[in-house]
């Protein structure tokens, strides 16, 4: 005897993933479909579909055939593809981002990057404790005590640590000096 799919789904709320995979297979491809035609997007449209039937297999064991399956899943798939899109709006902000100066030449965007790389590399092969360090002091502006603070050491230590990554920076960032 066949069951129908909303036999199904109730056997899926008590545990059979058995008829889970049934109902999956059969509605995988019409979920999709609406979800594609919704979204315009084929791998949105998986993820929407995917997401949809975590949540029914999360909320089986509270289902209630009140409609058929089918109304049922496409109410999942309808409000998942509307939460999409609203998440997808732009965020509309009166802070632009800082446009490159169009004054300035490809050559000199090019040489700002390679020293912004160059020192980046730099701080990222300095000792980790060495790196908060120069962090907290040169971007965030922070006391030796507050740094001290920060990452459980003396203002003393501070100062030491400061002392060794600045020592290891100049000789990291001494080719960029010569140019």
């Amino acid at each position: 005897m066949k069951r129908t799919d909303e036999e199904r789904m109730l056997a899926v709320g008590k545990g059979d993933l058995d008829a889970f995979s049934d109902l999956v297979l059969a509605y995988q491809r019409p979920a999709w479909n609406v979800a594609h035609r919704f979204l315009r997007d084929p791998a949105e449209a998986e993820d929407v579909v995917q997401n949809a039937f975590l949540k029914i297999l999360d909320a089986a064991p509270r289902y209630r055939p009140t409609a058929s399956f089918r109304t049922y899943l496409y109410q999942v798939v309808t409000r998942l593809c509307i939460d999409h899109t609203e998440k997808m709006r732009p965020e509309y902000t009166d802070n632009l981002p800082e446009v490159a100066d169009p004054s300035a030449g490809l050559g000199e965007d090019f040489a700002a990057r390679e020293e912004k790389d160059a020192v980046r590399s730099a701080l990222d092969s300095l000792l980790p404790t060495q790196r908060m360090a120069v962090i907290l002091r040169h971007y965030e502006g922070l006391s030796y005590t507050e740094i001290g603070l920060a990452i459980g050491v003396s203002a003393k230590a501070v100062e030491g640590l400061l002392g060794r990554a600045r020592s290891a920076l100049q000789t990291r960032l001494a080719p960029l000096k010569k140019d």
